[in-house]
C-alpha cells in the first residue's frame, strides 16, 4: 500500500485543520497517511514514503521558515526523492494574499528533488 507524508506548519490552526482533511480524503481512497507537523518531521524519514504533501501559512508571499528548514535540510536527500509524488497547500489571510507563490515554492523544492507534481486544469492549478 502506497503510504503519504503530510508534513505541515500551523500557527493559528488553519493549516492543520487543512492538513487533516487532506489526510482524510486520502484515507477514503485507501491509502496510507502519516500526518506530522513540520517540526517533528526529520528530513531523514521523507525517504520512506512514496508520497510527500508539504503545508504552510503564507508569510509575506511565501512558507514559513520552519517549512523552509525541512526544505533546507533535505538537499541532504538529493536524487533520493526522484519518482515520488509530491504535493503542497497553503493557508492566507486573503484571496491572493500569496497563496500561489507559496505553494510554488514549496512545488519547485519538490521538483528539484525530481518529484512528480501534478497541476489542476480547474480551480487552484498549483494546490489549495
Amino acid at each position: 500500500m502506497a503510504k503519504i507524508l503530510i508534513s505541515y506548519f500551523s500557527a493559528t490552526g488553519h493549516t492543520e485543520k487543512m492538513a487533516a482533511y487532506i489526510a482524510e480524503m486520502i484515507k477514503k481512497n485507501g491509502v496510507d497517511v502519516v500526518l506530522k507537523k513540520v517540526e517533528d518531521t526529520d528530513y531523514k524519514e521523507l525517504v520512506n514514503y512514496d508520497g510527500i504533501i508539504l503545508g504552510s501559512p503564507t508569510y509575506y508571499g511565501t512558507m514559513a521558515w520552519q517549512m523552509k528548514k525541512l526544505i533546507d535540510e533535505s538537499v541532504k536527500l538529493h536524487g533520493k526523492l526522484r519518482g515520488k509524488v509530491g504535493g503542497a497547500f497553503t493557508s492566507a489571510a486573503n484571496i491572493g494574499g500569496g497563496n500561489e507563490t507559496t505553494v510554488l515554492d514549496m512545488v519547485h523544492a519538490l521538483m528539484i528533488h525530481g518529484m512528480v507534481v501534478q497541476g489542476e486544469h480547474q480551480g487552484d492549478h498549483y494546490g489549495p
